[in-house]
């Protein structure tokens, strides 16, 4: 994988002062020389949340959160370190560039070059649609429609919603125009050649696509209202295109195919915008379309997410699950949509998500029952939502005789391959109660049912390792003397000097649970240089990250030059007593030979010479 250069991070660091960049999420408040707020990592009621503009940190001195400018975006966004550079450094105005082995390109640099430009394609492509939709005359029937849907102008803006021409050519012709390649656009989606099938357009050989000619080539959306979809830092990946006018053999909704962008089954519509109601709600509303999304936001309800297409998959699910304990499934009362609701539960009870279904009226939608109804009416049918396996199980078992005995058998052994998928033994438990108690028979019977076909079941491999816990505990601080070792070499230069010059190295090698003041000395940092700190934080875990970012905003021990000697030679002296401990100990070791006692009896003297020139003041400076 490619690594962001040091001095790139360091621009972004300096660029981004973490008081705005913090401030720009919740109010801060001054707390003399720091900024103080309630912290967004754990509840609490007096604010101990602290951000430091001198040292450019944050930390929770509750929860022990902390770190630099980065962390905060990493740990509030759940995102990674290279997506929280790129988005630092789009709000400064930096492009990250992430650095290769070796000098030509290799493979997978080829493929980060490609998603640059791909991604700056669909940035543009998104604008040229919804200037479209907003400033030109071809865009007037499609601004009429939205507008009879209660999508105003306003909304519009927010979501960037566009409109793309009813003609062949008109975006292809435009992105031409300005130096685009006829393979990148092929490669985007956006355009298809003449002669593609329903394959995927980036699984097609490159010499192909290098080879089409931009005649063959016509715009993939044509008459459609444009819905741009966002991964979760905001970057255009893809778009989803309502059809203005209903064609007969046309699908009313149309997505981007799959691209090096762009993967269906791991994406959600909405939620860049909603994850921080996601994360402080603890539950998210799914539902269907982009439609019915964007009007729940624009009332109110912003703890709201949109699989892309019609049921939730596992590599979806999976993300939801690092936002939220809770999923209440919106989805249309008719057929489809309780179809949908169904086959959404798989991959959420793969991922312990508890899920409730809130049944909306025959004919309704989100979108028009929050416009009918308001957004209270509409937070209560959320608040009363019931139990999926409630819901399930009547449903079910509406259309079949339980008097018979067939049908119940066929019934519970359908019933039972679902429930065997619960991974959750508690959950289980309660579902197989209430099945049982439905169905008229014993719960000890229907679990046995149930484990037959759990034994049965495959395991189906994960498309991907469990995520990292973000909510990493801060690790333990050292001993005493090394914690303010390290304060020092974090926070003074001439502290920091002197060490430097010391025979660290060797020395701490001997010293347990040295190692963080090992990164410390071996780190380029300056002491009085915040961007250089923020820098040196990034190479850290976010353990350590915490235990550091806790040190930053320690007040400074008064005459850190004569500290840092002092305790320097604390550590040198425990060191070699330690020495000489283990030495005196070996001498008494029967058996030895003689080479091997006048070797110990030399190490013992030096050791101890060693040690009363230590204790002489003149040599309390000297290495």
């Amino acid at each position: 994988m490619g690594t962001i250069p040091s001095e790139t991070i360091e621009q972004i660091a300096a660029a981004n002062d973490i008081v705005e960049v913090i401030g720009s999420y919740f109010p801060l408040k001054r707390a003399g020389a720091n900024f103080k707020a309630l912290c967004p990592f754990h509840q609490e009621k007096t604010p101990s949340f602290t951000v430091s503009p001198s040292r450019q940190m944050f930390h929770c001195f509750g929860c022990g959160a902390g770190g630099s400018v980065f962390r905060f975006v990493m740990d509030y966004e759940h995102i990674d370190f290279p997506a929280a550079a790129r988005k630092l450094g789009a709000r400064c105005g930096i492009t990250v560039v992430e650095k290769f082995r070796g000098g030509a390109l290799g493979d997978e640099e080829r493929e980060r070059e490609l998603r640059r430009r791909l991604l700056k394609l669909h940035a543009e492509a998104a604008q040229w649609f919804h200037e479209n939709l907003l400033k030109r005359e071809l865009g007037e029937a499609a601004r009429k429609y939205l507008k009879q849907r209660g999508i105003m102008a306003e909304t519009a803006k927010r979501w960037q919603l566009g409109y793309a021409p009813d003609e062949w050519n008109a975006f292809g012709s435009s992105a031409r125009e300005e130096g685009y390649d006829v393979r990148d656009l092929i490669a985007s989606g956006l355009v298809k050649t003449k002669d593609e099938s329903t394959s995927i357009t980036s699984q097609r050989p490159e010499s192909a696509l290098r080879t089409a000619p931009a005649t063959t080539a016509y715009d993939r959306f044509r008459g459609r209202i444009m819905f741009p979809i966002r991964n979760d830092i905001g970057e255009v990946i893809a778009f989803s295109g309502r059809l203005l006018k209903d064609e007969e053999g046309a699908a009313k909704y149309l997505n981007s195919p799959e691209t090096p962008l762009f993967r269906k089954g791991r994406v959600l519509f909405g939620l860049d915008k909603s994850k921080r109601a996601l994360i402080e709600a603890n539950r998210a509303v799914v539902c269907e379309g982009q439609l019915d999304l964007i009007s729940l936001f624009e009332a109110g309800i912003t703890n709201v997410v949109a699989p892309q297409g019609t049921a939730f998959t596992e590599g979806q699910a999976r993300i939801l699950k690092r936002f939220v304990n809770e999923v209440v499934l919106c989805f249309d009362a008719d057929a489809a949509g309780q179809k949908a609701a169904e086959r959404s539960l798989d991959a959420l009870l793969q991922n312990d998500l508890i899920v409730r279904v809130a049944q909306m009226p025959v004919g309704a939608d989100p979108d028009s029952l929050v416009r009918r109804e308001g957004k209270e009416a509409f937070e209560r049918r959320i608040a009363e939502a019931r139990d999926f396996f409630d819901y399930w199980i009547e449903r079910e078992t509406a259309s079949v005789d339980l008097g018979s005995f067939g049908s119940k058998i066929q019934l519970a052994r359908s019933l039972a391959e679902t429930v065997s998928r619960v991974r959750d033994p508690l959950m289980r438990g309660q579902v197989i109660n209430k099945v049982s108690a439905r169905l008229g028979v014993t719960a000890q019977d229907f679990e046995a049912l149930v484990t037959k076909q759990r034994s049965a079941a495959p395991i189906l491999p994960r498309d991907h390792p469990p995520e990292m816990d973000r909510t990493d505990a801060m690790t333990p601080a050292p001993r005493h003397e090394i914690s303010m070792l390290c304060v020092l070499a974090l926070r003074d230069e001439t502290a920091r000097d002197f060490l430097r010059h010391q025979n660290w190295r060797e020395i701490l090698a001997e010293v347990p649970d040295a190692e963080i003041l090992v990164r410390i000395l071996e780190g380029d940092l300056r002491p009085g240089d915040a961007a250089s700190l923020n820098a040196f934080m990034v190479t850290l875990s976010p353990a350590d990250e915490r235990l550091v970012s806790s040190w930053l905003l320690q007040k400074m021990p008064p005459n850190a030059g004569a500290m840092v000697e002092e305790w320097w030679l604390g550590i040198r002296q425990a060191v070699l007593r330690r020495q000489l401990n283990v030495a005196t100990n070996q001498i008494r070791l029967p058996e030895l030979s003689t080479g091997d006692i006048i070797n110990l009896q030399k190490q013992i003297l030096d050791l101890q010479e060693q040690l009363h020139e230590l204790s002489q003041p003149a040599g309390a400076a000297d290495n």
